[in-house]
């Protein structure tokens, strides 16, 4: 009897409708009404963005800068070669650091971060491998290296805006791996820098581009790594 009346019991307690929720405090009710909707990212927007900034940027510069005076007597298919080697660095480490792959949310950290090894390594590589001259070159040689600092301060300048443009994009957007996604966008800062060098200076030793110019890669990367997560943690 006693089982056949708890069983009655439980069934009846099944039986009977949900209490009301209790009501909201007023001060949840006023932090309810306070939130508003938040854009999703859209990364590939970003992307154009921060790569049409920072390449009108540099064009500026540029201009402010002036062409190199050798250039008309460097060869053509090294001219547009090697700029093009430094455009497709920019460019696609952006892409890397800023668009991750379809389907997912955290930008490719892994895949920036080999990316911008490769690129300074092959920068500094084929610095110091080719680097033809003109009659009106400047060649300064390891023992006047350096005195081609002022390269590294042009391209690290140059390399400023793609870096903060690229860390603001990615705000709040890098819960791993924030270190060499910002690695990628110095390098990728580092890549126009070096472009805008190509174009501007007239140094044409191996010493001065491989270690100079390819070493604006290296150094706005390591910069970026060390400075950048304070921005996009945030």
């Amino acid at each position: 009897m006693t089982d056949r009346g708890d069983d009655a019991t439980f069934d009846a307690l099944r039986d009977l409708p949900a209490p009301p929720p209790p009501p909201l405090g007023a001060a949840l009710e006023a932090e309810l009404d306070a939130l508003e909707a938040v854009a999703t990212r859209r990364p590939l927007r970003d992307f154009a963005r921060v790569a049409l900034l920072s390449l009108a940027y540099g064009a500026a510069f540029l201009f402010l800068l002036t062409l190199r005076r050798d250039l008309h007597g460097l060869p053509t298919w090294w001219l547009i070669a090697y700029g093009l080697a430094w455009f497709t660095g920019f460019t696609a480490l952006c892409y890397l650091a800023i668009v991750p792959r379809p389907g997912a949310v955290v930008p490719r950290w892994r895949a920036v971060g080999i990316g911008a090894g490769i690129v300074a390594l092959g920068f500094v590589t084929a610095g110091l491998a080719m680097h033809p001259s003109a009659s009106n070159s400047t060649i300064y040689g390891l023992a006047r290296l350096h005195r081609g600092h002022a390269c590294l301060e042009i391209g690290l300048t140059t390399a400023i805006v793609p870096v903060i443009l690229g860390a603001l994009a990615l705000r709040g957007a890098l819960p791993v791996g924030s270190r060499w996604t910002a690695a990628g966008l110095g390098a990728a800062g580092g890549s126009l820098g070096g472009l805008v060098l190509h174009l501007h200076c007239p140094i044409a030793d191996g010493w001065h581009l491989g270690v100079v110019h390819g070493g604006v890669v290296v150094v706005a990367a390591l910069l970026a790594a060390a400075l950048v997560p304070k921005l996009t943690d945030r």
